[in-house]
């Protein structure tokens, strides 16, 4: 089985059961959508097997496999900023990611994603991210357009092989020595959505410079070595100098549910570079994008 045709798409195992239809099972495990709803998606193409065949309102329900779904939200927010694209041939796809655009598929985003929007604007289902970008950070996002070669790159990100430089603006922290290294154990905290430093073996680390003085706050160059979720957030946090306009760290905001784009995270991935494991030929790729108060 390839990811292709599957990119995005959420997955259900089928339990043991009396089910006749799939569709009989598909209902009541999600009861918040009509059979309508369900009988639509099937008949769009929405509903498909491991194989990637679609799955009909007449597929019979096989217990033991799995079966993918492409979820879809209602009156889904449009995300006001276009993604660029950097680089493009038979192997990857190199793009500038706005903020506030997810990467992939998830919670009340589905089209309104960059995997999407490239799937579509380049009509192929092959597109896969080779890794991701949190939502509310904007730049550089390598895909993988060439199933053949897919497992090549992902393998650098494996095993470390990619340089990545990150730009933030944070408060200032004139009492460190620069360039400063900080490891910590990063855990997932009480809210599912939040990470926390916690006592144990570092599992993270992030070499950090500061390139500018603005006064109360600077331009850092974050050099993450590993690539724990909201690592450079956390550790920014951690050190007494919160990312600006971070609704998660140090404190979660109030206001989070009421998001203005007027206030976009100040974390880029300015650059990412790794010797091509197909050609030997070092790639790099800088975003065009600008961190601004």
């Amino acid at each position: 089985m390839t990811q292709s045709a599957l990119s995005g798409a959420s997955r259900v195992h089928l339990p043991s059961g009396s089910y006749v239809w799939l569709l009989d099972f598909l209902c009541e495990r999600f009861a918040a959508i009509s059979r309508e709803s369900w009988q639509q998606r099937m008949l769009d193409g929405k509903v498909l097997d491991e194989q990637q065949r679609c799955l009909t309102p007449t597929a019979p329900y096989q217990a033991g496999t799995l079966v993918y779904y492409f979820r879809e939200v209602p009156n889904e927010t449009v995300v006001p900023f276009t993604e660029s694209i950097l680089y493009q041939d038979e192997h990857l796809i190199a793009v500038d990611k706005p903020h506030f655009l997810p990467t992939m598929p998830a919670g009340r985003y589905v089209e309104e994603t960059l995997l999407r929007r490239l799937i579509k604007r380049l009509d192929n289902a092959d597109i896969v991210p080779i890794h991701r970008l949190d939502r509310l950070t904007a730049g550089v996002v390598l895909f993988s357009v060439n199933p053949g070669s897919r497992d090549a790159y992902q393998g650098l990100f494996r095993q470390r092989k990619v340089f990545k430089c990150y730009e933030a603006l944070a408060g200032a922290l004139p009492e460190l020595a620069w360039p400063y290294r900080h490891r910590s154990r990063l855990e997932p905290a009480e809210q599912f959505f939040r990470m926390q430093e916690v006592a144990g073996v570092a599992n993270s680390d992030t070499v950090i410079e500061v390139c500018e003085q603005l006064e109360d706050v600077w331009r850092y160059r974050l050099y993450p070595v590993t690539g724990r979720k909201h690592q450079l957030r956390v550790h920014l946090a951690a050190l007494g100098a919160a990312i600006i306009n971070d609704p998660l760290y140090p404190q979660l905001q109030a206001q989070i549910a009421d998001e203005s784009y007027q206030q976009p995270l100040q974390l880029l991935a300015r650059q990412i570079s790794f010797v091509d494991p197909l050609t030997g030929i070092l790639r790099s790729f800088k975003s065009q994008l600008t961190l601004s108060l």
